[in-house]
This record gives structure tokens, sequence and C-alpha cells, in this order.
């Protein structure tokens, strides 16, 4: 049985302005004080810059142990400092609390238009920082209907990693993200294989097992099913993180798919 640890994030995107991130933090951190997840399931909190301040402190004052909750940014700048206006660096989150970042969603890829060499270097600079990164990889539709989503999955995981990568990989297909659409256990459980015999080869080695986890369109509805794939080692959420109780529904799904007698 693999001891691999199980991760729930929380993606807020650009939404829970200050007093609601405050609040959901608070309803978060209390639900799993009240009702402790296995050791191996990791849950992370990413709102915008903004509220990495004051969601660190709600945390803080749960007092629950960062591997059980954990802060996260949304992006990360790829240098320590220097005159990069609006830019945020990976020592500047660390500073506010923050251990993990979310790199080369889709939604950065296509609207910031950053590259797979753009997001290597964010990587790099996270991982000297001390942070570890969460990368964000997926097929467009158009990809996936022509046949191209394991050459574009190959190509992003070579570009946008770097050599002895020590993070977690979202596989989040573009056509999923926001649509309510979820892919079949069987088209996941194949994407999925095929990302981690692509990791060795990029990684040098086949001795790191890096998560990987799914995203798009996770519900807590739909989260049970998901989570009783296989190859899965936990979900990235969006709009369903933006609500306690559905997010705390989608963390009870993954412990119940963490708990070993449930899994052998």
């Amino acid at each position: 049985m693999t001891t691999v640890p199980k991760f729930v994030i929380g993606n807020w995107k650009m939404q829970a302005r200050h007093e609601y991130g405050l609040e959901l933090a608070r309803g978060v951190a209390q639900g799993l004080r009240d009702n402790p997840p296995p050791s191996r399931l990791h849950t992370i909190l990413c709102p915008p810059f903004t509220q990495l301040a004051g969601v660190h402190s709600e945390l803080d004052e749960i007092g629950l142990p960062n591997e059980q909750l954990a802060l996260g940014a949304q992006d990360c700048y790829p240098a320590a400092s220097g005159p990069f206006t609006g830019d945020i660096s990976p020592q500047m989150i660390k500073a506010l609390g923050a251990s993990y970042v979310i790199l080369g969603h889709s939604e950065r890829r296509q609207n910031h238009g950053e590259t797979d060499a753009v997001i290597r270097q964010k990587v790099k600079a996270a991982t000297a920082a001390g942070v570890t990164p969460i990368v964000c990889i997926g097929e467009h539709l158009a990809e996936r209907n022509e046949g191209r989503a394991a050459s574009v999955l190959a190509s992003q995981i070579e570009g946008s990693l770097t050599r002895g990568f020590r993070g977690i990989v979202a596989y989040e297909p573009v056509w999923a993200i926001g649509s309510g659409i979820t892919p079949s256990h069987e088209e996941l459980q194949r994407k999925l294989t095929l990302i981690r015999a692509l990791l060795p080869m990029r990684l040098m080695t086949d001795d790191i097992r890096v998560p990987v986890l799914y995203g798009g369109s996770v519900t807590s509805v739909q989260a049970p099913s998901i989570m009783s794939i296989e190859a899965v080692d936990g979900v990235l959420v969006g709009s369903a993180s933006l609500e306690a109780q559905s997010f705390l529904d989608i963390i009870t799904a993954a412990a119940e798919a963490t708990t070993p007698q449930l899994t052998s």
C-alpha cells in the first residue's frame, strides 16, 4: 500500500473578499479540528494574494498543524526581488505563511500567455525559496478530440517541470474546468497513468513518487467517485472550495478513500 500523501487543495481564484475569506478559512479549519482526517490527507487553502496574511492568522489561531491544513498562493514571479511592478516573489508569499504555490494553471497559460518555459522558471524560483510548487497541466478540447492529449501532456511535463522536481502535479483538462463535465473513470485512469509514466523520464529517476491530482469541476457530489480512482492522489478544487461545508464534504470523501481498510 502506498505511503504517498493525498491532497485536497482549494483554489479560491479571484474570489472571496476579505471578510468572507476569513470566515471561509475559519469554517474549514474548525471543521477539520472537529473531525480530523487521516494523517496522510493534507488540505491546502489557496486564497488571493491580498488574503494570505489574514487567512494565515485565522489558521494560526485555530492551531492545526501545517501537515493537516496549510496555506498556498495562486502564483509567483520567478525572481526573489527586483523592479517588477505588481509581481509577488516566492520569498514574499513564504513570509506570509504560504508553503505551496499553484503554477501553470490553464487560466494563467491562456489569459497571461504563460509558456512552459516561464512556468519552469517559476518552479525553480519557488523551490529555491522553500515553497512547494503545484504545477497544472492539461489539454484543450480540440487537442483531446484530435487524439493529441498524450503529446500535449508530455510536452507540458518536459517543458514545465525541472529535473528532480519535488512538488505536486495537477491534471486539469481545460475542457472540464468550469464546465461541470468530468472525464469518465476510464479516461481519468488512462490519463493519470500516462502522466505517471511520463514523470520519471523528466525527473530522470523512478524513485521519486510525485503526487498526481485531478482538477476540473470537482464537486462534493463527484468527489467520492473521483477519489475512488486508483491513480488519483487528490483533487484541486475551484468553485466548490468557496463554501466551507461543500469543501469539507470533499475532504471527507478524500478521507474515506485514504482510510487503509477501504483501499486495501
